[in-house]
């Protein structure tokens, strides 16, 4: 007659298994098939004396249950995280290309083609957040040392208002393409008031890191998080 514990009825059935490696073994690595074994072993074993309370069992198979079940639900989340991934590596993929709008005053002056003389086109984008019922306003464009390049004019108007330069400075030359700072006054009621600007940029490649968190590579050499753009167009 074999009694005691699980682990002992465990060893005796299986005499070649170490010490240790019976040590190493529990409830959470073993198959359904090994924990049924052991619980019919239990079962034809036990002492007659001293049967073994049912609700014993009924917790041992609980316990095996819940592992079980636990692990089936963390294979299916780390399934569902690979196919969300997937997904959203597909969907940031289809970004490339298209154009950004940021919640920063800098925008690039890139090249986006050439003229019927072959001379390379550049050109600054922007948007200009006018509020509601402006008459109109000031665009100005500014070098990294601070110094003013261009200012225009902004029409009356509400709602967001794009702006594009040429890179033709007001003294006619042509500056070289490469980050400019932006700013925007806009009137209303006789007042003149700052108002936000939105600097556009090109994305041309898209990185998923820790946390799919989606990063875009754009044209002017920075990298933004995807929940810093205001809008793709």
């Amino acid at each position: 007659m074999i009694t005691g514990t699980p682990t002992d009825i465990f060893t005796s059935l299986n005499p070649g298994q170490t010490a240790e490696a019976s040590r190493s073994r529990n409830i959470s690595d073993m198959g359904s098939d090994d924990f049924m074994a052991l619980m019919i072993a239990q079962m034809k074993h036990q002492d007659p004396t001293k049967p073994m309370d049912q609700m014993a069992f009924m917790s041992q198979l609980a316990e095996f249950s819940s592992l079980s079940g636990i692990q089936e639900l963390n294979g299916a989340f780390g399934e569902l995280s690979t196919n969300l991934t997937g997904a959203q590596a597909v969907q940031a993929s289809s970004l490339v290309g298209r154009s950004v709008a940021m919640d920063t005053q800098v925008a690039a002056l890139a090249p986006v083609g050439r003229n019927e003389n072959g001379d390379t086109v550049n050109l600054l984008s922007a948007t200009v957040d006018m509020g509601e019922g402006s008459d109109g306003g000031g665009f100005e464009v500014r070098d990294n040392a601070g110094n003013l390049v261009f200012s225009g004019q902004l029409p009356a108007g509400s709602g967001h208002v794009p702006v594009v330069w040429d890179g033709e400075a007001s003294d006619g030359s042509r500056l070289p393409p490469g980050d400019y700072n932006t700013s925007a006054r806009v009137e209303r009621g006789g007042d003149l008031r700052d108002a936000r600007v939105y600097g556009h940029d090109t994305v041309i490649s898209v990185a998923i890191g820790s946390g799919n968190q989606v990063t875009l590579n754009l044209a002017s050499g920075r990298s933004v998080d995807v929940s810093d753009v205001k809008e793709f167009f």
